[in-house]
């Protein structure tokens, strides 16, 4: 769940698009039923996460394990982990 008081805000967004592109997995995010390609910063300020929304990080491919790790660790400072 995202504690951040902003939300998912453009400059955490685009670090995390950024870490994204290093992995050559397909990489998304999801809130609820709507999804975003996490290499897509457009794509990723167009799910609006919120204070409280609930996201989850999925990825397929070579790397996909790698992916995920570095990607929790990228936005860690913006969640609530505990849910």
């Amino acid at each position: 769940m995202v504690k951040d008081p902003a939300g998912l805000h453009a400059r955490p967004a685009a670090r995390f698009v950024q870490a994204a592109s290093r992995y050559e997995s397909r990489i998304v995010i999801r809130q609820g039923e709507r999804e975003a390609d996490a290499k897509s910063l457009i794509a990723l300020l167009g799910l609006t996460i919120r204070p409280s929304s609930e996201i989850v990080l999925a990825a397929d491919g070579p790397d996909a394990d790698a992916a995920l790790d570095g990607l929790v660790a990228e936005l860690a400072p913006y969640l609530d982990q505990s849910s």
